[in-house]
């Protein structure tokens, strides 16, 4: 069995232009998934730009999986219709969460990522020192649908029994 290296809180904030699979609207729900684990968000109903702002919580062994993240509408009577679908990596988030951070100051940006065709980035991608934490947003650009984009923020959390290395042996 793997080793837990730390858990990654996924703060699924919101949902942009979101397509439409009811009669003018849909009631999107996301799902995360990673390895075996998988966590969802609730239903907006009626909203093509809903606001979650719901925490997930991943545990990772190893951090050369992708997280897979799906879109749903919430369908009462039938199959709930797929909305899209994205993944991302966080093998860069992990690397910077390694790195000695002393001395840096609070919000000094790390490290950046760009879109490109290899990735679901919507736009420009920036990890950075916040309150003694290693956050990364993004904005990750639906796969599989018409349109649609989905606002994350990603945070490392260290695991308090000390089976991993804890940030504030950096700090």
């Amino acid at each position: 069995m793997e080793r837990l290296l730390g858990l990654l809180r996924v703060r699924v904030l919101r949902g942009v232009d979101l397509a439409v699979r009811d009669v003018c609207s849909s009631d999107p729900y996301v799902v995360l998934r990673m390895g075996k684990q998988k966590l969802k968000t609730r239903a907006i109903k009626k909203n093509l730009n809903p606001e979650w702002n719901e925490e997930l919580t991943l545990s990772v062994e190893d951090p050369n999986l992708l997280v897979k993240l799906e879109v749903y509408d919430k369908d009462t009577f039938s199959f709930d219709d797929p909305m899209g679908k994205a993944e991302f990596d966080i093998r860069t988030l992990f690397e910077v969460v390694k790195m000695n951070l002393e001395g840096l100051p609070d919000g000094c940006v790390i490290t950046k990522l760009m879109p490109n065709r290899q990735n679901c980035l919507a736009e420009e991608s920036v990890i950075r020192l916040e309150n003694g934490s290693v956050l990364q947003d993004m904005f990750l650009r639906l796969r599989k649908v018409e349109c649609g984009e989905i606002e994350l923020q990603l945070k490392w959390m260290n695991i308090p029994n000390g089976r991993s290395a804890s940030l504030q042996d950096y700090l």
